[in-house]
């Protein structure tokens, strides 16, 4: 292990003031190189000239990587300064990561994940660019997954640096919700309704006609709650609404 260098990048351009500081200070600890590491499959790595897509995600050419062990913010997500004023914190993650991403980057696969991109550890000029994020606290160690990364999290912590110098939500959280959002604004499924409504209330051309479970074109009818269409739990709430019976 090579002894600790520090190196300063200033943050610019992103719209808003990082909080209380205008540059940060990067403590990037150097490898004499990428560490060998043995994934579930054969080792994969891979060299080149990174384009980074958020804080916890880059390409190498046409491969997209994701980060091992670390979870930045959203790109979308904002966090709050020490006055508590909103600051874009999933883009300044997203910087931090473009500023250590330079020159030839090395990516070594750890696993694939559920979107089939490749979870790797990648480095920069010899640096662990996870650890990097984590340690300036420009990421979070994503605990659910590996545990590579907590003590680096405990030390940009302890030490009040990036996302620790104030309020944010961990990343996980904030997706949760946005599917929580999601779900709740989401029409009804377009093939299943209501719990105990399996009656689909359809509008063509032929006017409003509702399909009872068996009938001839039940199960090829979808149903578009914002276009009108309606579940119903009995055929005498549908004739009362308005719908007849389909030709079977």
């Amino acid at each position: 292990m090579i002894q600790y260098v520090a190196v300063i990048v200033t943050v610019v351009g992103l719209g808003v003031a990082f909080p209380s500081v205008n540059s940060v200070e990067f403590k990037a600890v150097r490898t004499a190189q990428a560490p060998a590491v043995k994934p579930v499959s054969d080792t994969i790595r891979l060299t080149g000239a990174a384009h980074v897509i958020d804080g916890d995600t880059l390409s190498l050419g046409d491969v997209r990587i994701r980060l091992h062990g670390i979870d930045a913010p959203e790109m979308a997500q904002t966090c709050s300064d020490i006055k508590g004023a909103e600051w874009s914190c999933g883009t300044w993650s997203k910087a931090v990561l473009e500023r250590l991403a330079v020159g030839s980057v090395t990516c070594v696969q750890m696993d694939i994940d559920r979107y089939d991109r490749i979870v790797g550890k990648c480095y920069a000029k010899d640096v662990d660019l996870n650890a990097e994020m984590v340690t300036n606290g420009a990421a979070f160690a994503y605990e659910k997954y590996s545990k590579d990364y907590v003590a680096h999290q405990a030390k940009a912590r302890s030490d009040a640096v990036g996302l620790w110098r104030a309020g944010v939500q961990l990343p996980s959280e904030y997706r949760a919700e946005k599917r929580e959002v999601a779900l709740a604004n989401r029409p009804h499924s377009a093939t299943h309704g209501p719990e105990g409504c399996s009656i689909k209330g359809n509008i063509s051309k032929s006017g409003r006609l509702y399909h009872v479970p068996g009938s001839r074109w039940y199960e090829g009818t979808s149903i578009n709650t914002s276009k009108g269409e309606q579940w119903f739990c009995s055929e005498a709430q549908a004739r009362a609404a308005g719908w007849r019976a389909a030709q079977s």
